[in-house]
């Protein structure tokens, strides 16, 4: 089977040592006061970060339409504090099961599974 592959990279400069950048990506309850889209909370994030350790994520929208919770797990593959970490996310529903992204009304072509890496270097007090 051939797989598409599709590279997204997004940099960002933060006026913030590197070890507070890896903290909001490593402790849960700072991870959830960040993390998600605007207008999207993260009431839930478990995440045991080491190799091999697991995550589940719940971002949770809310609007005087309805509410709307989208739920990822995966697993973490490196763990390199505080420079680089690289986990992997899919579309599951609040237990844990995996789903299709499709039933989350996904188009056709995303991922089940996405790689995310992120890579952390400090410059002159900034981490980029």
């Amino acid at each position: 089977m051939n797989e598409q592959q599709t590279w997204i990279e997004i940099q960002r400069e933060f006026y913030a040592p590197i070890d507070a950048v890896w903290n909001m990506w490593t402790y849960p309850e700072m991870f959830k006061q960040w993390y998600g889209p605007m207008g999207m909370s993260v009431p839930v994030a478990e995440m045991d970060v080491v190799v091999g350790g697991t995550r589940k994520v719940c971002m949770k929208m809310v609007s005087p339409e309805r509410t709307m919770s989208m739920w990822f797990t995966g697993g973490y593959k490196e763990v390199n504090s505080p420079t680089r970490l690289v986990h992997t996310e899919s579309m599951c529903d609040q237990n844990g099961t995996l789903i299709s992204p499709q039933s989350m009304g996904v188009p056709e072509g995303h991922p089940d599974i996405t790689e995310v890496i992120v890579n952390l270097r400090e410059v002159e007090g900034k981490t980029i």
